[in-house]
């Protein structure tokens, strides 16, 4: 029996500044860059256009900062995860390393993603969150911790009140995050049902 995703209560470590409105989910993770069967090793193309000249050669970003070494904690601005719906995104941010992100506001679809995989999305007023970028971009060693029973994000010892859906928060506390996960630790009564019911139970496949 497949069992369910642990329960996500806390997120620690420290952050990373991801500054800018709207960031798309195209310039999270290129197009190009989908075309694979699993989702391993996504992490080493988050943002691959805006770290990386058509040459190869590393441009000016966060994530090529090594000041940034080893952030489990993303900080954003408004609307970040907008455009297309694709969970690449969100698969290559948790495969780079990143935990929880931390934002004014999100798409609603990119924040849905993240959840299913495990990363609470939190939102915050623009001022506070812009104080504590500043407040990383100084110092990106500060503790950052994420508290979901609570609803706090503590950085450097300074507690803030977060926003989150509901739903969202309650799925990762309890534990039922991954609906897949979910539904294949139900698989006998799923198919006691199946056996109940007549449309699945007589059903005989079409062959040519």
């Amino acid at each position: 029996m497949q069992e369910i995703k642990e329960a996500i209560k806390h997120v620690k470590g420290t952050g990373m500044v991801i500054r800018g409105n709207d960031i798309d989910t195209d310039q999270i993770i290129p197009a190009r860059f989908m075309k694979v069967v699993t989702f391993d090793g996504l992490g080493e193309y988050a943002f691959y256009d805006l770290r990386f000249d058509p040459q190869g050669g590393l441009k000016p970003h966060p994530f090529n900062d090594e000041k940034y070494a080893g952030a489990s904690v993303m900080f954003v601005n408004r609307n970040f995860g907008c455009g297309s719906s694709r969970e690449h995104a969100p698969q290559a941010l948790m495969r780079a390393g990143i935990k929880a992100v931390v934002g004014e506001s999100f798409a609603e679809i990119f924040a849905g993603n993240c959840t299913a995989m495990g990363v609470p999305t939190l939102t915050l007023p623009g001022d506070v969150l812009n104080a504590i970028m500043d407040q990383v971009e100084a110092d990106p060693s500060i503790p950052v911790s994420v508290d979901l029973p609570s609803s706090t994000l503590t950085v450097n010892g300074t507690e803030h009140s977060f926003d989150m859906a509901p739903s969202y928060r309650s799925a990762l506390i309890a534990g039922n995050w991954d609906s897949t996960s979910v539904l294949l630790s139900n698989i006998d009564d799923i198919q006691n049902l199946a056996g109940r019911l007549p449309y699945l139970r007589d059903y005989t496949p079409v062959t040519a």
